[in-house]
């Protein structure tokens, strides 16, 4: 049958099970509007572009599925940038649709061109410029395809307006996909070395990435480890990958991660790696790192394997596929695990956790921000989806939340960008709208993107935000604090506005807190009021991140606030 360019790209959207699309209007995309207006796809219309993709990427962390935004060319291309690079360095599937001068005018200068390819090119797992409508079909397949298999990543499909228009025969029996990733599969060889040096090993320990949870390999996960009583640390992007409540979790490690989990990586005699790609947050000074283990490294992505830490058993797979292999020859070899030698690696772990645990002081007048996000796990019971902004409330929300099911906690990790949270949020709340997503924010944070409380408004999207509320750039500040002799260049933001005053004003209800009595009353009043709330807690403005690991420095070395601890 003969069918529009726009109506070849709406079909394609109901065969890829598109139920939600994150966009914004302009001239070059609104015959596909126009179309958008004929259809059952749920349409969120954001307020910038950048929370689109931020929208759609949470959507996608949250779901499991392709996240989709569509935006109108020239600005609205490049407004999309910061979010498709968020979305690239955290391997999140997404398509990003971008409107674009007809053919014809292309390299014309015509009004609002932008080479959007060309600019996306280094943080895209592919793009593409349709030319022709006979290549549309196929194109939106591939990139669909290209974005959620193998390593996931985002794709950038770019729509002349010509093309939109024009017509051709449409027979999705006959549409062929191109492009194709290679299959990795590990030898039986590398799997037999895995159970050699699992059976050697006294002091082994797990540390999952954000591939654990790419790969739906949680459950796998956790089968492998009730069999063999390893502990488990995380990067970041891993975390909710393995419950946080588990007895052999360790929490998060490297620059900001707990003393234990830093301890036992730096003691540990064999580190299994699953999805991980041993960042500079994560390992510090690569030298130390794990230096008297044994490395064994599983992942998707052959490129990730000894590009930052030389490893010792490399085994390129799907993660899935891989722990259920190592499961099934446990099973057949009847691994029997030495229970004593077990025990005197936990024991050691139990006293790391008794020397140094996570801890902070809740005194006096001031809140502290680890507070309020205690109190916040306690009284969601941890099944809140949190997202969050980037910097210290990052960090204390990865530290003193903890996340026992699979995709509840969604932030920027590689990239760190600075006003994911609140429209990732919205994702988040359209892909599972009886949920309770909570995004924790910083004053700071919260500016670049707070426009996207009115998509929440809009849409009756019941997102909560926790605003730790310094009046800082606070991550920078506690950097300048240690580092530069508490020269506060530029960090002080003693002038933001009055949250609660803006809340109002798009129509959240906005709620305070001052002192440590209000900060329970205050979450629960927020938590359970229907619909969209934003809580400002005024928390202690110099207030620091701890445990830390200096920049350039070793994780077995840490500054704890009043203290040094190096073992």
């Amino acid at each position: 049958m003969k069918l529009k360019g726009t109506q070849i790209l709406l079909q394609i959207l109901k065969e890829e099970n598109v139920d939600t699309i994150f966009g914004y209007p302009g001239g070059s995309v609104i015959d596909i509007y126009d179309e958008l207006y004929r259809s059952d796809i749920k349409h969120i219309l954001v307020r910038h572009e950048q929370g689109a993709v931020h929208a759609a990427d949470g959507y996608a962390r949250a779901s499991g599925r392709v996240g989709v935004a569509l935006v109108t060319s020239g600005p609205g291309a490049t407004n999309t940038v910061t979010g498709i690079a968020t979305a690239h360095s955290d391997s999140i599937p997404i398509v990003v649709f971008t409107g674009q001068v007809p053919t014809t005018l292309i390299g014309n200068d015509a009004f609002q061109e932008s080479d959007i390819t060309g600019i996306t090119r280094p943080c895209t797992k592919h793009n593409f410029l349709v030319r022709n409508v006979e290549e549309l079909a196929p194109t939106i397949k591939e990139a669909f395809h290209i974005a959620r298999s193998g390593r996931p990543g985002p794709v950038l499909v770019d729509l002349p307006k010509n093309m939109m228009a024009s017509t051709t025969e449409y027979d999705p029996s006959t549409v062929v996909i191109k492009t194709d990733e290679p299959l990795h599969k590990a030898s039986s060889k590398k799997y037999l070395q895995a159970m050699d040096l699992l059976k050697d090993a006294k002091n082994p320990v797990v540390l999952i990435g954000g591939g654990i949870l790419l790969g739906k390999a949680t459950e796998d996960l956790r089968k492998f480890i009730e069999k063999t009583r390893i502990p488990v640390t995380s990067t970041l992007m891993g975390l909710s990958g393995f419950p946080g409540t588990h007895p052999l979790w360790l929490g998060m490690l490297g620059m900001h991660g707990t003393y234990y989990a830093n301890m036992a990586i730096s003691h540990c005699d064999l580190l299994i790696t699953l999805g991980a790609r041993f960042s500079d947050r994560v390992t510090g000074k690569i030298e130390t790192f794990a230096e008297k283990a044994n490395i064994i490294h599983i992942d998707v992505d052959p490129s990730s394997i000894n590009k930052n830490v030389v490893v010792d058993l490399p085994i390129v797979s799907d993660l899935k596929v891989a722990l259920q292999q190592i499961n099934r020859m446990l099973d057949e070899q009847q691994f029997k695990l030495n229970e004593a030698e077990r025990q005197v690696w936990l024991d050691q772990i139990d006293a790391w956790k008794q020397e140094v645990p996570l801890t902070y002081c809740q005194n006096g007048e001031l809140i502290k921000p680890q507070f309020v996000i205690e109190k916040l796990f306690e009284l969601t019971r941890g099944k809140a989806i949190i997202t969050t902004e980037v910097g210290q409330n990052q960090m204390w929300a990865a530290q003193f939340y903890r996340y026992d099911n699979p995709h509840t906690f969604l932030s920027s990790g590689g990239l760190g960008t600075m006003g994911y949270g609140l429209p990732a949020a919205i994702g988040a709340q359209c892909a599972f709208p009886d949920a309770l997503v909570v995004d924790i924010a910083g004053d700071g944070s919260i500016q670049m993107n707070i426009q996207e409380m009115a998509t929440a408004i809009q849409y009756n999207l019941p997102v909560k935000i926790v605003l730790l509320n310094n009046n800082y750039l606070g991550m920078v500040r506690q950097w300048q604090e240690l580092f530069y002799d508490k020269r506060y260049s530029h960090t002080d933001m003693m002038v933001t506005p009055d949250f609660v005053k803006v809340a109002e004003a798009y129509g959240f209800l906005g709620l305070r807190a001052t002192r440590p009595e209000e900060v329970i009353p205050t979450l629960k009043l927020g938590l359970t009021t229907p619909g969209p709330v934003l809580m400002d807690f005024r928390v202690a403005r110099e207030e620091c991140v701890y445990p830390m690991v200096r920049p350039g420095g070793s994780i077995s070395e840490m500054t704890l606030g009043t203290r040094e601890m190096t073992n």
